[in-house]
């Protein structure tokens, strides 16, 4: 009974190997599909390739790169991370970063400007504590007190 269950259960696994890395290899005929989706012919000729190195005993990682070598690295999903990608893999952290930037920069230019405006003002004239705080309880804008609904949907995360 074992015998015959062994055959069964290396066709079982030997499929769900062949499954999981059809699904990440891109059709070539398609492009927008995986291999495991696509009815082309590539791509059945490629499913074929891919049981057969399995069943000869390769890995996973040696079928991902036979296919690489073959077809380029375009026929995989997710592109290796390398110095040709590190652009493409970073740039959103770096625009996300640039903006962050930007916004703590007005952030504490609006902040800032207040404490400057006094200074310019009282440039060469002594002033005492009680003075400086009533010139800068004068010169420092209210806090918004709400936000119209026509204004800008940005405006409500830089009111905070």
């Amino acid at each position: 009974m074992e015998n015959e269950e062994d055959p069964v259960k290396r066709q079982q696994i030997v499929d769900a190997r062949a499954r999981n890395i059809s699904h990440n290899v891109r059709c070539l005929e398609c492009g927008s599909q995986s291999i495991e989706e696509s009815q082309a012919d590539i791509a059945v000729l490629l499913r074929k390739l891919i049981r057969d190195e399995i069943k000869s005993g390769k890995s996973d990682k040696d079928i991902y790169q036979k296919l690489e070598d073959e077809y380029g690295e375009t026929i995989l999903y997710a592109p290796k991370f390398d110095w040709q990608t590190a652009g493409l893999w970073l740039s959103p952290l770096l625009i996300a970063g640039a903006a962050g930037g930007i916004w703590a920069y007005g952030r504490h230019r609006q902040r800032t400007n207040v404490h400057l405006l006094a200074m310019n003002l009282t440039r060469g004239i002594p002033l005492t504590p009680k003075e400086k705080e009533a010139m800068l309880e004068i010169l420092t804008p209210p806090p918004p007190q709400g936000i119209l609904p026509s204004s800008p949907w940005w405006s409500r995360w830089l009111a905070k």
